[in-house]
């Protein structure tokens, strides 16, 4: 950004004519450059565009990653709801609360995704890159307008889009800003912070002239619902909005009475807010999926870590992980509880005694904190005790700060200028790398279990990716070390069973399937692969009995059906089979298990043409699919004889 500027007033100065100047004058302006605020209007697309664009470059590698399985097999590869825009699928999207989430907005954007791009993940990348941009842009903007509502005079042009453009890039090239932007399934982050920054500008446009400006008034409320309906966390809005009549707006708190505007009407300008973000709450309630929830001591001390641990990321950005798993037991008086409440208090004293002489510093805490609340540890929402993405809606918090200050004169404000010119250069080039995380799920688990190797999550979730890669002995090894470190994570026993299971060892499978199953008996991969150790016993009817129930628990599971078709084709059902192959690429079109086994039932049918089709698709979709190379030989080389068989005897 620093190279930019240079090269942006280098481009002024040599556009404005020069001018004669008195010794004194030069003496005076040979430390500051003031370029003309005509031309600064002129250049005003300059500064966005370059946000925008520095912003893109930083994420460029996201464009390269796949689909990953951390919840995008469940959202999106096994998922046939969301696919297109048509009546059954908005029906869905209006209706779903997938995975604990209502979110309407994101998924009919990510039906439009797949209307454009079908299911290659590039272009879904893209949008959620697009929009991120779009956000740093609207984080400009926003600066812009708040330290003008700061500033006691009119202050200088420059150093205002200065200080705004460090703060929308600190704010977009940040490696916390990873995951919410290249995890695919995080599109209800960026879209929701759309609206939300779109509503929050609007606010702020009719905050100055409440009567005239009605409408950007009512624009804003909209655009909070729709925020609401991509995303429940911009629920906590109404808190920021808050904080900023207190300051910059100065209208709430130590205000000076003014004829137009009085707290009565501020407070009943924010009762829509209030209303909107209630329903939000109660939706998200509903939705949410909630685990065993804390005692209280243990959700004061998880909310004092976690706000403590975005701080201390936001400063010191490494060893950034998909997954910081909760621990099993959460002890208040442990060390790392005890040091983040003595740096909550610390954070608490440091805002009071700024609040006479530096009034922009406690607002920029305390809406920090208004907007990571809900992510602190109030309610549980999963297996994680923090996350990068849930400092998204609160970082432009902090960057606003740091922008600010780059607008006041003095000595600090231009070494502050330069340590931000530093720090864009290293944040775009961590999340650069931090990007490539998420390239795949290999990548994905590799990057957690380096940052935590006590993760049984992660543990399990690596020991699934190397079994379907034929690594069983990793496998087992992992999953074992899972199990041992959480007897109680069924996706843990689930692993191991698969892991044993491809062993032979079947006998030692099933009991962890039951196990499983009886911690999560609504887990259907469970039930699924409890089905497969059975058919390995040869018991066919057992195991369909299983691959029936697992589709009861998930008709979406595209192995349930898979499985249940080849113990059909083994029972010598071939038809019926075939329903269960066609249900499985109707739920996940590219699957090479289902074509080639699909190929087998019309072979053992004598359907020799149409079993060519289904192997050779198969081979489309992973050209080095097992046999079935082998299999389309064999095929090809039983049509010539039936067709052999069949010609016409020459004359």
């Amino acid at each position: 950004m620093h190279v930019a500027s240079v090269m942006v007033r280098s481009y002024i100065i040599g556009i404005m004519p020069r001018q004669r100047r008195s010794p004194r004058d030069r003496t005076r302006t040979s430390h500051t450059f003031r370029p003309d605020r005509s031309v600064l209007e002129r250049l005003s697309w300059l500064f966005p565009l370059l946000v925008a664009g520095i912003t893109f470059i930083a994420f460029f590698p996201a464009l390269r990653n796949g689909f990953v399985v951390w919840d995008d097999d469940k959202n999106f590869l096994n998922n046939p709801h969301y696919r297109g825009l048509g009546l059954t699928q908005l029906h869905w999207m209006w209706t779903t609360a997938a995975l604990g989430h209502y979110v309407p907005l994101s998924w009919m954007t990510l039906g439009l995704d797949f209307e454009i791009w079908g299911m290659q993940p590039l272009g879904y990348h893209l949008t959620n890159i697009l929009l991120h941009c779009a956000n740093a842009v609207l984080v400009y903007y926003v600066c812009m307008r708040l330290i003008r509502y700061a500033r006691l005079r009119k202050g200088d042009e420059w150093s205002l889009v200065v200080g705004s453009t460090f703060a929308a890039l600190l704010f977009a090239v940040h490696p916390l800003r990873v995951e919410s932007v290249v995890w695919v399934t995080e599109r209800r982050d960026v879209l929701s912070m759309l609206f939300f920054l779109g509503s929050l500008l609007s606010y702020l446009r009719a905050a100055r002239a409440r009567t005239a400006r009605r409408g950007a008034y009512w624009l804003s409320v909209v655009l909070f619902a729709c925020a609401l309906l991509s995303k429940a966390t911009a629920m906590v809005l109404p808190a920021v909005l808050i904080v900023l009549e207190i300051y910059p707006l100065r209208k709430l708190g130590n205000a000076l009475p003014s004829k137009d505007v009085t707290p009565k009407r501020i407070y009943l300008d924010l009762v829509p807010f209030v209303l909107l973000s209630g329903a939000g709450m109660i939706l998200s309630t509903f939705a949410l999926h909630r685990p065993a929830q804390l005692p209280h001591t243990g959700k004061i001390a998880v909310s004092a870590y976690s706000l403590c641990f975005y701080l201390l990321k936001t400063f010191v950005p490494i060893d950034l992980s998909p997954l910081y798993q909760m621990p099993l037991q959460v002890n208040p008086l442990a060390s790392q509880y005890v040091a983040s409440y003595l740096g909550v208090v610390a954070l608490m004293l440091a805002a009071l005694a700024a609040q006479r002489r530096f009034p922009a510093v406690p607002a920029a805490i305390f809406a920090f904190i208004a907007a990571t609340l809900p992510m602190l540890g109030v309610v549980q929402n999963g297996p994680q005790i923090t996350a990068d993405r849930y400092t998204y809606f609160a970082a432009p918090a902090l960057s606003i700060l740091v922008g600010a200050t780059m607008t006041l004169e003095g000595l600090a404000p231009r070494v502050l200028r330069i340590a931000s010119t530093l720090a864009v250069i290293v944040l775009g080039y961590l999340t650069w790398q931090q990007s490539k995380v998420w390239h795949d799920t290999g990548s994905l688990w590799a990057q957690a279990l380096l940052v935590d190797d006590k993760s049984s999550i992660a543990h399990s979730a690596w020991a699934s990716h190397v079994s379907k890669q034929g690594r069983i002995a990793e496998a087992l090894e992992h999953s074992q070390l899972a199990v041992a470190l959480s007897p109680g994570d069924p996706e843990a026993h689930n692993a191991l069973g698969v892991a044993l299971a491809r062993q032979g060892k079947v006998d030692e499978a099933i009991p962890h399937f039951q196990r499983a199953l009886a911690i999560k008996p609504w887990l259907d991969e469970a039930e699924n692969n409890w089905g497969v150790a059975v058919a390995q016993q040869n018991d066919l009817a057992g195991a369909i009995e299983h691959y029936r129930r697992a589709a009861a628990l998930n008709p979406d599971n595209p192995e349930v059906h898979v499985n249940w078709g080849n113990a059909l084709v083994r029972m010598s059902e071939p038809d019926e089979a075939i329903g269960h192959y066609q249900e499985t690429l109707r739920i996940r079109p590219q699957d090479a298990d289902a074509e080639h086994n699909w190929g087998v039932a019309l072979a053992r049918q004598n359907e020799y043409e149409e079993a060519i089709g289904h192997f050779r698709r198969a081979l489309m979709t992973n050209p080095m699919h097992g046999d079935t190379r082998e299999y389309l030989e064999r095929a090809t080389q039983l049509l010539q004889e039936q067709s052999a068989k069949t010609a016409p005897a020459k004359p």
